[in-house]
C-alpha cells in the first residue's frame, strides 16, 4: 500500500522546518517555586523534528527560524549545530535590556501523582517579528528539498508569523517537496493572537499546502472549525473519535494524503499507556500500545511525528512508517529534554516489539 506521497528521491536536504527556537529551564521533579537550579534544554516543535531526524534518522535537515546575537542565541546555536541541523537565520541583535529575545519556556517535570507544569516568556520573541520577505527561499532550496514542516505555535506568535509558513509552503511546493503541518494547537497562544476563530482563519490559509497533517481530535476540531465527532470512545486510545473525523477533514482540504496523531492514557505522571494512529491515503493504521514508564513527556509528540516522517521518507509501508513513529516517540519520554538521544538501530528494535510490555 502506498503513502499517496510523490517524495523526491534525492536532494540537498532532505527535511527543512520553519518556526521558532526556544530554550526551556526545567527543574526536574521539584516545582519552579520552589527550585534552586534547573537545567537547560533547547527546543521547538519544528526544530525537534530537523534535529531528531539528522541525529537519530541520520537525514540531512535544516531549520529556518530567527536567531538573536546574544549568549542565550549562542547557547541555542550550539545545541542547533550539535545536532547536525543546517541553520537559515534571520539575526537580530539584543538592545542589552529588553529585547529581542530567544523565547522562554518554564517547566517542571512533576512526579507521580502532580502533573508537568509549563509556563512561558515569550516577549518581544524574535520568532515572532519574522514577516514574508525575510528568507530567500530560492537559495535555500537551491540544491533541492524532499519534505518542508512547520506548526500551529509557530503559526500563532504573531500576525506576520503565518505569511512565513505559507511563503515557504509555496516555495517548497515549487521545489517539488513534501509539505507538513503540526497543529499543536495551544489555547494560551491563540487566545492572545485572536482566539480560536481567528486560529482557523489562519489554519485554513495554511493546511491549502499540507500534504501531511500530524494533529490530534481536539487539535482538528479547534483548528479546522469542525464539529467533534458523536461517537463514544471507550478509552483515549480508542482511535474511533480520531477516524470519524477524517472525512470532514478531507471534505476541508482534499488534498491532505495523511493524518495522524498520539494515543496517551495518563495513569500517573511517570506511567502512560501508548498508541498511535494514521489515515494514509484512504487507509486507516492503528500502532501498538505500550506501557511507558516516563522519564520526561514533553518531545514525544515531535519524537512521534519525525519517525513517522522518516519512514515516509525511507519508502516504508505505511504500517511500518507510523510503527516508526511510535517507537521513536515512545523513546524519547525516556531521556531528559525534548529532542532525540536514541539511535535508529533502538527506534526500529523497539518498533518490532522492543522490551516494553506490548498489547497486541
Amino acid at each position: 500500500m502506498s503513502s499517496g506521497l510523490n517524495i523526491l528521491t534525492n536532494a540537498a536536504l532532505d527535511f527543512v522546518s520553519v518556526g521558532a527556537l526556544i530554550h526551556r529551564l526545567d527543574t526536574g521533579v521539584v516545582p519552579f517555586r520552589k527550585a534552586t537550579e534547573c537545567k537547560i534544554y533547547v527546543s521547538g516543535g519544528e526544530f525537534n523534528c530537523a534535529a531528531n531526524l539528522s541525529d537519530c534518522f541520520g537525514l540531512k535537515t535544516g531549520i529556518v527560524t530567527a536567531m538573536v546575537d546574544y549568549p542565550v542565541g549562542d547557547l541555542i546555536d550550539q545545541v542547533v549545530c550539535a545536532m547536525g541541523v543546517k541553520p537559515f537565520y534571520k539575526h537580530f541583535k539584543h538592545n542589552g535590556v529588553n529585547g529581542p529575545n530567544m523565547a522562554t519556556v518554564y517547566s517542571d517535570r512533576g512526579q507521580g501523582v502532580r502533573p508537568p507544569v509549563v509556563f512561558y516568556n515569550r516577549a518581544d520573541e524574535a520568532g515572532g517579528m519574522l514577516k514574508a520577505g525575510d528568507f530567500d527561499w530560492k537559495t535555500i532550496f537551491s540544491g533541492g528539498v524532499r519534505w518542508f514542516h512547520s506548526g500551529g505555535i509557530f503559526a500563532a506568535l504573531s500576525l506576520t508569523t503565518p505569511d512565513v509558513i505559507v511563503e515557504g509552503m509555496q516555495a517548497a511546493k515549487a521545489a517539488g517537496a513534501v509539505v507538513s503541518l503540526d497543529l499543536n494547537y495551544r489555547a494560551k497562544l491563540w487566545n492572545a493572537a485572536g482566539g480560536e476563530e481567528r486560529a482557523v482563519a489562519v489554519l485554513d490559509r495554511i493546511l491549502k499546502y499540507v500534504d501531511v497533517l500530524v494533529g490530534n481530535e481536539e487539535d482538528l476540531q479547534k483548528s479546522l472549525g469542525i464539529r467533534g465527532p458523536e461517537v463514544v470512545s471507550k478509552s483515549r486510545l480508542d482511535p474511533s473519535a480520531f477516524f470519524s473525523m477524517i472525512d470532514r477533514v478531507i471534505e476541508k482540504h482534499p488534498q491532505i494524503k495523511i493524518v495522524a496523531t498520539t494515543l496517551r492514557d495518563v495513569h500517573s505522571t511517570n506511567r502512560h499507556s501508548w498508541s498511535a494512529v494514521a489515515w494514509i491515503n484512504g487507509k486507516t493504521y492503528v500502532a501498538p500500545t505500550a506501557e511507558l514508564d516516563v522519564y520526561d513527556r514533553i518531545g514525544g509528540g515531535d519524537g512521534f511525528a519525525s519517525g513517522l516522517f522518516y519512514g515516509l521518507l525511507t519508502n516504508e509501508d505505511p504500517e511500518e512508517a507510523l510503527r516508526l513513529g511510535w517507537a521513536h516517540g515512545a523513546l524519547i519520554t525516556t531521556f531528559p529534554g525534548d529532542i532525540t538521544m536514541a539511535t535508529v538501530e533502538e527506534v526500529r528494535a523497539f518498533a518490532k516489539g522492543g522490551s516494553a510490555r506490548i498489547q497486541r
